[in-house]
């Protein structure tokens, strides 16, 4: 019997007013229903933003230590619950079990990290012109927060969004992703269970389309962070920006991995392998294109496409599958068409490129790892995101002809680069046009204590992650105190005082 969920809103868990519910179903197998959500609207949404703004009034007023440790708690309360919540990710994302391990302790990696920064939190003292006066900063939470989540990480993302938020002083409303909202729910079930007032968080299922587009243009709502396509990105700063709301968008990639002649191939081999097909390839970090010397291009490339053949692909809660489904059908057939637009294209296809069907995983959406060799900068599968388990291969002769083609793209997210040579490794590090820069380490690995974001179409600027974040989710405020008794006047008084 699939579990029901509801939204919270209020401190409670309650139907929409719609009282119409949608399925998420298992994408290894799709006769299996996960769960069954509430189809909301834009009624649910103001209900929920009404109860984050009058929560506010009080969560504003809480210490931020006190906030951090009902936070610590929730990360508690994750490790001893850390099993279930990454059996029933892979049941409602699929991707191998291993990996929603990784994924769940990464909110709790995020929730602890919480709970340090709110002994800290720090402003910045400084020096002023004048005499006897005092200039410090603080920051202060915005007010509401709309936070809009993706499915390929439906617990690491969420965490990334609301912990931060709530640390900050903000209130929540938070849309997952449809595809994926169960493991979101159980989130908010945590944060409940770790002592989060009622009405600061508050969670409403649904469509982008009637749900997200009423969260954006809610006057109450005072920030926005979205994680999603560049194309939705786009829409969302549009909307947001008609009534001048912070917003901080992380979007698409096209990242790339290069392989120098000099480089240890074992180590960059299993760096594809995990940068290309972990998770599907359905990460915005995930390695796209295989840039590779003309020195090692043909070893390398059969060297990969032995190892490509060992990929188990399966259900995720098998712990020997390497390889999960994709997230849907509609996903699957995206990629699918990406495969004959490569052939189109005049890419060799060397591995892959069809629907994987043995077994049990005809009742999913499996797709084979798919390798292209013999592609061309400004081919379409070299340029734009696939979201899936295709890598384009591209030959470089010269290392300025590898940092062109890492860089001609419009995303700037994630970015690789294997070589024994510290000079091309520190070379590669400053000319390589991404937020995020491994050497002799794939494209995926992200820690949630450093920044996360790109440059160009992958954002609008602001970092995820680590202590940057808080910029997302707090106003700087700027305070003078003048004890000298006397009308002083900056950059007129200029003169020095004995």
């Amino acid at each position: 019997m699939a579990e029901v969920y509801k939204n919270f809103i209020g401190g409670e868990w309650v139907d929409s007013e719609s009282k119409r519910t949608f399925e998420n179903r298992n994408p290894a197998n799709w006769d299996e229903i996960v769960g069954i959500f509430p189809k909301s609207t834009p009624k649910d949404i103001e209900k929920a933003v009404e109860a984050a703004k009058n929560a506010f009034k009080f969560w504003k007023k809480v210490p931020v230590p006190k906030r951090g440790e009902i936070l610590g708690r929730c990360g508690d309360i994750m490790v001893e619950r850390k099993e279930e919540l990454a059996k029933l990710e892979t049941r409602e994302m699929g991707k191998v079990i291993k990996e929603t391990r990784g994924d769940v302790q990464e909110g709790i990696d995020t929730a602890y990290y919480a709970f340090g920064e709110g002994r800290r939190l720090f402003g910045i003292t400084t020096p002023s012109e004048l005499s006897n006066k005092l200039c410090y900063t603080v920051r202060k939470p915005i007010g509401v927060a709309g936070l809009i989540t993706p499915w390929n990480f439906p617990m690491a993302i969420p965490c990334w969004k609301v912990i931060p938020a709530l640390l900050s002083g903000n209130t929540v409303v938070i849309k997952p992703a449809s595809a994926t909202p169960a493991t979101s729910a159980k989130l908010i079930e945590i944060l409940v269970e770790a002592g989060i007032p009622e009405g600061v968080v508050n969670i409403v299922h649904g469509a982008g389309r009637e749900v997200g587009e009423a969260l954006l243009a809610h006057p109450d709502i005072g920030v926005v962070s979205f994680t999603g396509s560049s194309e939705v990105g786009s829409r969302i700063a549009e909307v947001c920006g008609k009534t001048l709301k912070r917003v901080s968008l992380e979007l698409g990639g096209k990242n790339a991995q290069i392989v120098t002649s000099d480089a240890d191939l074992d180590l960059a081999l299993e760096g594809v392998l995990w940068g290309a097909f972990g998770t599907t390839g359905q990460r915005c970090t995930a390695t796209s294109r295989l840039i590779l010397s003309e020195k090692v291009y043909d070893t390398f490339i059969e060297m990969l496409v032995e190892r490509v053949k060992k990929i188990k692909i399966g259900n995720g809660l098998d712990e020997t599958v390497e390889m999960g489904p994709v997230i849907n059908k509609g996903q699957r057939e995206v990629i699918h068409n990406y495969v004959q637009i490569g052939k189109d294209e005049g890419a060799k296809l060397v591995i892959g490129g069809e629907f994987y069907e043995e077994g049990e995983c005809a009742d999913g959406w499996f797709y084979k790892p798919t390798i292209f060799k013999d592609v061309k900068p400004g081919m379409r599968i070299e340029q734009e995101e696939i979201f899936g388990p295709v890598l384009s291969i591209i030959k470089f002769n010269t290392f300025e002809d590898a940092i062109e083609i890492m860089n001609d793209t419009i995303y700037g997210l994630s970015s690789s680069i294997y070589t024994k040579n510290v000079n091309l490794a520190m070379r590669a590090a400053e000319e390589i046009e991404a937020g995020i820069t491994y050497i002799n380490g794939p494209t995926i690995g992200a820690e949630c204590h450093l920044p996360f974001g790109g440059v160009k179409n992958t954002g609008n600027g602001h970092r995820e992650g680590g202590l940057t974040v808080y910029e997302i989710f707090t106003e700087i405020k700027t305070i003078y105190v003048d004890y000298s008794g006397k009308l002083q006047k900056a950059q007129i008084d200029t003169s020095v005082e004995k």
